[in-house]
């Protein structure tokens, strides 16, 4: 890796780190920001789903964007929005103006997102992406174990505005070094597909709205319909991309073999894998009393784990394809979720360390050497467009997993508990604690099967030759 190479690395790296560290970041403020906005928690919960759905549907049209006036331009132009909905999030007088602008976020960090990933495509050859993206990796791990630290801290020391207006200084840094050193080398003819999106957006928002309103009061007609219609806009969607000319999602590139596994399997991995992070935070919170910080600072030896470990993989897949060391890191994911399973109200804590460093592993294995897979194997001139859809479908897994924590929570306790549990008020020791951990045990069985699913797709992706 020359010296360019290492600076535009070091960027990717900064915006990988600043986009995860605000998915983290916020959870630890939930009870100080819904005191000081005066917001009820079903209002707080959307200060993460706006985020995940926005970033969700917009990635792939912005890859896009990227093929078309430059992935460098759409990539620094996104960590300049990142910033300006800091600044909006940081200021904001209610909750309303407050799930506004981390919309505005959410579209930098989708921008950013969507374009990191064809960059390194452009200015690395094929056997040298997983490296590359094995430090792309590091910055997203750091950034979720920073978030998590930064935001108990600031949130106890100084109040939650800072943790958005942190980001503005870096920010600023940040974008002027991406104006001198991300330079554009390729460009190629594209266009938007804005109906898709749109079909898109609407098909997660009815999904989310019909699981966090069941969430909120139960089985109801209204939370039923949400749902059902947003799976037949789902079916939708998928029959009007497979019948335009320049689909949002183009199936023909994934009847590639590798292409098409490795997308499975990442969206299937993250779709299990981030459901057990949540709902472990809740059994620690819940169960055995931990305060959020606390909770979440016993889940970080697994971060530091990845973190070290994420560059040394890539360079591993780069060297010997993606199949056995992606699929042995959905094993060592799997592994460590019955770890989790043994956990009750007098189980040592090491365990949960155990299992947290088990999970590491299994991440720094997985995703820097699946991502590589993908870009190594994207066809020249797609690189936006492939970049864009790996994130979307990473990122649907991701909104699937809160959801699905959620709902699991809120259908083995009372509702308003389980809303209090999440945010991190009120612990059911002694209550009503044997309901919420059968609920929580349910969960990860379900997240054992969906990462068992990730793993068969991983190995079915067959033997990579990269030149």
């Amino acid at each position: 890796m020359d010296s360019r190479q290492k600076i535009i690395v070091a960027i990717l790296m900064l915006g990988t780190l600043m986009g995860s560290l605000d998915s983290t970041i916020v959870i630890l403020a939930f009870p100080t920001i819904s005191t000081s906005l005066h917001a009820d928690l079903l209002s707080i919960l959307w200060i993460i789903l706006i985020y995940l759905l926005v970033v969700a549907v917009f990635t792939t049209q912005f890859g896009r964007l990227g093929d078309i006036y430059g992935r460098s331009r759409m990539f620094n132009t996104g960590f300049g929005i990142f910033t300006l909905g800091s600044l909006f999030c940081g200021f904001s007088p209610h909750i309303s103006w407050l799930i506004f602008s981390r919309g505005i976020q959410a579209i930098g960090g989708a921008l950013m997102q969507a374009n990191s990933g064809a960059i390194i495509a452009d200015i690395f050859p094929p056997h040298e992406r997983g490296g590359a993206f094995g430090y792309i990796s590091l910055g997203w791990t750091s950034g979720a174990m920073l978030g998590i630290v930064l935001g108990g801290v600031i949130t106890t020391f100084v109040g939650w505005e800072y943790i958005f207006f942190i980001n503005i200084p870096i920010g600023i840094v940040a974008t002027l070094l991406g104006m001198r050193y991300l330079k554009d080398e390729v460009r190629t003819k594209a266009a938007l597909d804005l109906k898709s999106m749109i079909f898109l957006g609407i098909a997660l928002s009815l999904v989310s709205f019909g699981a966090v309103d069941f969430a909120g009061q139960g089985i109801a007609l209204s939370n039923i319909l949400s749902i059902l219609l947003g799976l037949i806009v789902c079916v939708v969607f998928v029959w009007y991309e497979m019948r335009i000319p320049e689909p949002m999602v183009d199936f023909s590139i994934l009847k590639n073999r590798i292409l098409k596994y490795s997308m499975l399997a990442g969206f299937f991995l993250s779709l299990g894998y981030l459901s057990v992070v949540f709902l472990i935070t809740m059994y620690l919170q819940g169960i055995r009393a931990f305060s959020p910080l606390d909770a979440a600072l016993l889940l970080i030896p697994g971060y530091v784990v990845g973190s070290l470990l994420s560059p040394m993989m890539g360079k591993l897949s780069d060297r010997y394809g993606a199949r056995v060391l992606a699929t042995s890191g959905a094993g060592a994911l799997i592994l460590a979720t019955p770890i989790y399973l043994t956990l009750r109200i007098d189980t040592p804590v090491t365990v949960v360390l155990l299992a947290s460093g088990v999970s590491g592993i299994g991440s720094a294995m997985f995703f820097p050497s699946n991502s590589s897979a993908v870009m190594a194997n994207a066809p020249a001139g797609s690189f936006g467009a492939m970049s864009g859809i790996m994130r979307t479908m990473q990122n649907i897994g991701i909104l699937g997993s809160f959801v699905l924590s959620i709902t699991v929570a809120s259908a083995s306790i009372p509702r308003d508990v389980a809303f209090e549990v999440f945010i991190g008020t009120k612990s059911l020791v002694g209550g009503v604690s044997s309901a919420f951990h059968y609920g929580i045990d349910m969960s990860l069985w379900a997240s054992i099967l969906l990462m068992g699913i990730a793993g068969i797709l991983s190995w079915m992706r067959g033997r990579e030759i990269r030149a």
